[in-house]
């Protein structure tokens, strides 16, 4: 039998991966999701080079040298200026490992979110709990509205299943699917809230409602219906883009069939993140989608539902979005590059300067290692164990070991090597390896989580009252703001600030600008040059500057989401000036 390992990429997809007879990255064709089929990122992953010398102050040293000199700086640190920070660049449970010290040896962690933390809240406000909705169950559906999402760049296996489906896209940008759906809104970006509230409102009108659903589980609506009646429908529809006449679209397209929402993170990039995904999944409260086969408001689920981890964590942590590296003597980044995809980075990168030891462990050469004073090259997920979590089904996978590498070393071996120093104490690799494995059950050769649910939610939710908790206020700011809303989606060539990144800023081609020059594009928090390019999906009104571009944030701030302590990306609209 050939070996199979996992994808440990940040994306929805955690592709099952085999090597083929000559060492190669290739798709396991088994596999009932992937099927063989890899993503551009993953395809060319061996391309991208890598760390493969440990430095201190930009020389090479011997591995051996990094690991003392690591140890001597924390044994004059105090642990309470110390600090821990992991990122999300390879999101296997075993990276974890590095914490368990971290955590014993006192120091300070993080916690919030760069990427779904509002969102996140947002369902679990509503749910208790945030489950994923996995393909199998959107591939019962009959109808499917991708809103704010892009499958075509992060969810691409998603694609096979929605072409027979009635597609409806919700998005400011005419996506690859909206061009073949059966409708699409491009709605005015900030005009979610407005939108799921209004859908609410007209479904409750029509007599759609899942009454049944709703007196066992979401007794409250009326209350909720309430709220939406507070929202001025003419002044609205106006100010977001959206017509009455595409509302009742909307719900006669969705009428009585199976209906999945498939909601991205670009909803929740707003101070009110948490109330926009709250609202949209009430929408599908209110049609009794939840706990139904074939039908689900899917956002990105929490992948670690259900595991139990066997590692220390850090007691004290701080907001991630927010952090001020400057009060730390000695910081240790993991997988992260926070100084291109923290909000503010001008703010980042003069406090992450005054720290006076930086430490970044990890695969490639980017802004935070550059800034860093001791690099420690990291394993690839082919050269040591570890296990894969999907936050888009209840998969559980096997990452094996099925290389050697004298390159780097991982997490488990960096995380023995301190402990031994410090006397902490640390198990054997094998005992948390077993650990995990145990909470895999095998089913028809796929690997999944023991405790996952068939149907998600389908008895109920793990709410106090074991309801559907509708949301009972709201702050719906819909006025029109100056200059151009800022969209941050992921590209297709890069995945944040990892692989391809050009330094570029998207417009719709009648906004006054020449393709192939560079402007200027500001707000209140900082600047960034960038080279104009035209694109004719964008409305108007908007520039798309994708994640990871080099400088992007320039221009985000350095607040957290009301609920939730998710990053604010696109909360300022920027003025953009021809150089």
């Amino acid at each position: 039998m050939v070996p199979t390992t996992a994808c440990p990429l940040d994306c929805y997809d955690a592709c099952r991966v085999v090597l083929d007879e000559k060492g190669r990255i290739k798709g396991d064709k088994t596999h009932p999701v992937t099927r063989g089929y890899l993503c551009p990122h993953l395809n060319h992953f061996e391309d991208q080079p890598r760390l493969t010398d440990p430095t201190y102050k930009g020389e090479v040293i011997t591995m051996e040298e990094a690991y003392n000199l690591l140890i001597a700086q924390l044994q004059t640190t105090h642990p309470a200026k110390t600090l821990y920070y992991r990122g999300s660049g390879n999101v296997g449970v075993m990276q974890r490992v590095t914490e368990h010290f971290f955590g014993q040896f006192g120091a300070m962690g993080t916690r919030g979110s760069l990427c779904d933390g509002a969102g996140e809240a947002g369902i679990i406000a509503g749910r208790g709990v945030n489950y994923p909705l996995s393909p199998e169950m959107i591939d019962k559906s009959e109808v499917v509205i991708v809103w704010g999402r892009n499958p075509s760049v992060t969810h691409s296996h998603l694609l096979p299943i929605l072409q027979t489906k009635t597609v409806i896209v919700i998005d400011p940008i005419a996506i690859p699917l909206a061009q073949k759906a059966q409708l699409h809104i491009q709605l005015k970006p900030h005009g979610d809230l407005a939108l799921a509230l209004l859908l609410s409102r007209f479904a409750l009108i029509e007599g759609m409602e899942d009454t049944q659903f709703l007196d066992n589980y979401g007794s409250d609506y009326e209350e909720f219906y309430e709220l939406t009646q507070t929202v001025r429908i003419k002044a609205t529809l106006n100010t977001i883009g959206v017509s009455l006449g595409q509302i009742g679209d909307i719900l006669a397209l969705i009428r009585n069939k199976r209906t999945v929402i498939l909601v991205g993170a670009g909803v929740q990039k707003y101070r009110n993140g948490a109330d926009v995904v709250r609202a949209i999944d009430a929408f599908g409260a209110i049609l009794g989608l939840l706990g139904k086969e074939g039908c689900g408001v899917s956002y990105l689920g929490n992948s670690l539902e259900g595991i139990t981890l066997p590692f220390a964590a850090c007691k004290h942590k701080m907001p991630k979005p927010t952090l001020d590296f400057s009060r730390f003597e000695t910081v240790f980044i993991q997988g992260g590059n926070p100084l291109s995809q923290m909000p503010n980075t001008s703010k980042v990168e003069r406090e992450f300067s005054q720290v006076p030891f930086k430490v970044y462990f990890g695969l490639y050469d980017n802004e935070t290692s550059q800034a860093s004073d001791l690099v420690i090259p990291a394993q690839t997920f082919l050269e040591k164990n570890d296990f894969r979590a999907s936050y888009s089904d209840f998969t559980f996978q096997t990452m094996p070991q099925l290389r050697f590498s004298p390159i780097g070393i991982s997490e488990y071996a960096l995380a023995k090597i301190l402990c031994d120093a410090f006397g902490l104490p640390l198990k054997e690799e094998v005992v948390y390896l077993d650990h995990f494995r145990a909470q895999i059950a095998v089913q028809e050769g796929i690997e999944y989580k023991k405790e996952s649910p068939p149907i998600p939610y389908s008895d109920g939710f793990s709410t106090p009252c074991g309801n559907f908790e509708f949301m009972d206020e709201v702050e719906l700011n819909v006025g029109q703001e100056e200059g151009f809303y800022l969209i941050t989606p992921k590209s297709s060539h890069a995945l944040n600030s990892q692989f391809s990144r050009k330094a570029n800023a998207f417009f719709h081609p009648t906004c006054g600008f020449e393709a192939g020059k560079w402007v200027k594009i500001s707000n209140k928090v900082g600047e960034v040059t960038l080279m104009v390019q035209y694109d004719a999906k964008i409305r108007p009104d908007c520039v798309l500057i994708y994640s990871g571009t080099p400088k992007i944030n320039h221009l985000t701030p350095s607040q957290l989401s009301y609920e939730g302590e998710g990053a604010i990306y696109q909360e300022l609209n920027v003025k953009v000036t021809p150089l």
